[in-house]
């Protein structure tokens, strides 16, 4: 026999019938894709039939679908594929229904907002504009005037002093209670009360910050660094939850390496531990900032309402973009016209939405750039 027969043998190929023994009682790619048209065909038709409407239709459709495919894959590969899928698809409706709301108010807040976002609303304060100034603009002699730039500076003012009194605080407090407190009886304390002041109402807050002003000062004491305490109140506890968590995760091997090189524990936290859950503190901030950036009542309480531009946060009255929304619709500058005083509210919310997503873009960087250097960086 040739060694030409050992080089290139023939190849063997499976017989059909071991190859329907490996694929069967296994889906075909395309069933769930036609189940889930079938169910969109057939919620289509029972919408019909109840009185038609665009969320009656995904709902039923995403009730048929979700009776259906799991039904069909437990009589092709067994009851456990089912009960598996039946799982997998409420996922992935519960992160639809999550995500629908979402999407429903960017897409909302966009289509109402742009049309108002213009170089006239970010430049230009409420100072001067009356009912006959909107009147004359709905009437089409002329754009709508008036703007928020007078809140854009009451919002950045207002969220500075109070990121500036809040971040320590609560960076301070979780180092005590993640590395000295050791569970004594202080730092119960200190978590206990943590966790109620994440609780209370935000207008209670800003009761606090009026009352104790009010005791400084003098009553019906309004301006921008009474709101900044009032806002403070409401952000440390989120400060301290979110780095504490983050400072219990990092692993106590990195601490042990430090004390054992005599390196003495404050350094330790400061060049180890915190670098290592700067990350997280980040976010954190993040968060605590987009938590009360928003906020309207104890701001109404603090700091009032003005229509000019203040730049001292101590002395006068300050507006923040929620206060200029709320009341932009509730107290329109035209009774008889309220579409401009409309205009401005939809475009300043659109402008708070991008402030935060501007806010965690920065964190995002700030948490990179502060973050410990690995070999691949």
């Amino acid at each position: 026999m040739s060694s030409t027969a050992f080089r290139n043998p023939t190849p063997v190929r499976p017989s059909s019938p071991r190859r329907s023994m490996l694929t069967r009682n296994q889906r075909p790619a395309w069933l769930v894709p036609v189940i889930g048209a079938a169910a969109v065909v057939v919620g289509a038709a029972l919408a019909a039939l109840l009185g038609f409407s665009t969320a009656l239709w995904a709902v039923l459709a995403a009730v048929v679908f979700l009776v259906a495919a799991p039904v069909v894959v437990s009589v092709i590969e067994g009851g456990r594929k089912g009960a598996d899928s039946l799982m997998t698809y409420l996922v992935y409706t519960a992160f639809v229904l999550a995500v629908i709301p979402l999407i429903s108010v960017i897409w909302t807040v966009l289509a109402n907002g742009l049309p108002g976002l213009t170089s006239n609303l970010l430049l230009t304060s409420m100072n001067g504009v009356t009912g006959a100034t909107d009147n004359a603009a709905a009437a089409g002699d002329g754009p709508v005037l008036g703007g928020a730039y007078h809140a854009i500076v009451g919002t950045v003012s207002i969220t500075f002093w109070a990121t500036l009194l809040s971040v320590p605080i609560g960076l301070l407090t979780a180092i005590y209670l993640v590395e000295y407190s050791k569970g004594g009886w202080l730092g119960r304390g200190i978590t206990f009360f943590v966790d109620v002041m994440t609780g209370i109402p935000s207008i209670v807050a800003g009761l606090f910050a009026a009352a104790f002003f009010g005791l400084l000062l003098g009553p019906s004491t309004r301006f921008g660094f009474v709101a900044a305490v009032a806002l403070t109140v409401l952000m440390i506890p989120t400060v301290v939850k979110n780095t504490e968590e983050m400072l219990k995760i990092v692993p106590n091997e990195l601490r042990e390496a430090a004390y054992a090189l005599g390196v003495r524990k404050w350094r330790t936290i400061i060049k180890v531990v915190i670098p290592t859950a700067i990350s997280g503190i980040a976010s954190g901030v993040t968060l605590a900032i987009a938590r009360v950036i928003g906020e309207t009542a104890p701001l109404l309480v603090t700091a009032g309402f003005a229509t000019a531009i203040n730049w001292n946060s101590f002395s006068g009255w300050m507006t923040t973009l929620p206060t200029f929304i709320y009341y932009q619709i509730m107290t329109p500058t035209s009774p008889t016209n309220p579409d401009p005083s409309q205009q401005r509210a939809w475009a300043a919310a659109l402008l708070l939405i991008l402030i935060v997503m501007l806010l965690n873009l920065v964190a995002r960087l700030v948490a990179r750039a502060f973050a410990p250097k690995t070999a691949g960086r």
